[in-house]
């Protein structure tokens, strides 16, 4: 594990499990992360709390703006519907055609609509970690400034692309193994026709393994989905066929890494 500030392992696990379209969280947290009060049923008598503490923050770890809502809409609106304090590290601007500035607004307006506070958003944009399809981002820098932002920030649960980058971008998946030169990594990465069968890959999805399980209701998809039409000069015409069809603007399912 990442040594922590502490000496202790930085990266922790959050089991959170969610039934579609039910509001209650369950939520089972391994290791040191929780922290959530539990109010017992009517009937009984009330117990003392677990914790008095705030749950640990879970982070985001993402290469462009955009890629929060595209990839981790489903597992970021439970996050922070369960009380559980979601940060975004962006590690560039997406400056590849020039909208950088633009780009950080709708991203900004996009965790806003997820429920992720405005504060808890970071761009890097780090001149060495340019927004280019066919430009390799150096792991060791991508690395040490994940790892910096956990250690600052104390973060809980870290969630980010998988060894495919989910869509295949170069960055993404530059992200992907900076992690794995931190810990021993176990993402595992989704074939492209389940990438693209929205609701129908649940059944395939909860019948493989998986640590932790995130599903939207409709009314959550809705939250989702006006994230991503934040990101206007991105709305190309296949963005809008993306929102119709792809399992991550309603599932996300997660791997523990050890």
């Amino acid at each position: 594990p990442v040594p922590g500030p502490s000496g202790d392992g930085a990266l922790v696990t959050l089991l959170l499990y969610v039934p579609t379209g039910t509001r209650r969280c369950n939520s089972n947290v391994v290791r040191k992360t929780t922290n959530a009060l539990e109010t017992p049923p009517p009937e009984s008598p009330p117990s003392p709390p677990r914790s008095l503490h705030p749950p640990a923050p879970a982070l985001l770890v993402i290469a462009h703006p955009d890629d929060e809502c595209m990839f981790f809409a489903p597992a970021a609106v439970r996050l922070v519907g369960c009380g559980v304090p979601v940060r975004v590290l962006c590690l560039s601007a997406g400056n590849f055609y020039n909208q950088g500035e633009i780009r950080k607004k709708e991203l900004l307006e996009s965790c806003g609509a997820l429920g992720i506070s405005l504060s808890h958003i970071t761009v890097l944009d780090h001149r060495d970690l340019p927004d280019h399809p066919r430009v390799q981002w150096d792991r060791d820098l991508v690395s040490s400034l994940i790892l910096r932002y956990i250690q600052s920030h104390h973060i809980g649960l870290v969630l980010t692309f998988d060894e495919g980058g989910v869509s295949g971008h170069v960055n993404h998946i530059a992200v992907y193994y900076a992690h794995s030169s931190l810990l021993e990594c176990c993402g595992q990465s989704t074939n492209i026709i389940r990438k693209y069968i929205s609701i129908l890959d649940l059944p395939i999805s909860w019948l493989r393994p998986h640590d932790m399980i995130y599903i939207l209701s409709s009314e959550e998809y809705q939250q989702a989905r006006n994230a991503m039409l934040c990101h206007r000069s991105q709305l190309l015409w296949f963005r809008h066929i993306y929102l119709r069809i792809s399992r991550y603007m309603l599932i996300n399912t997660l791997n523990q890494i050890s």
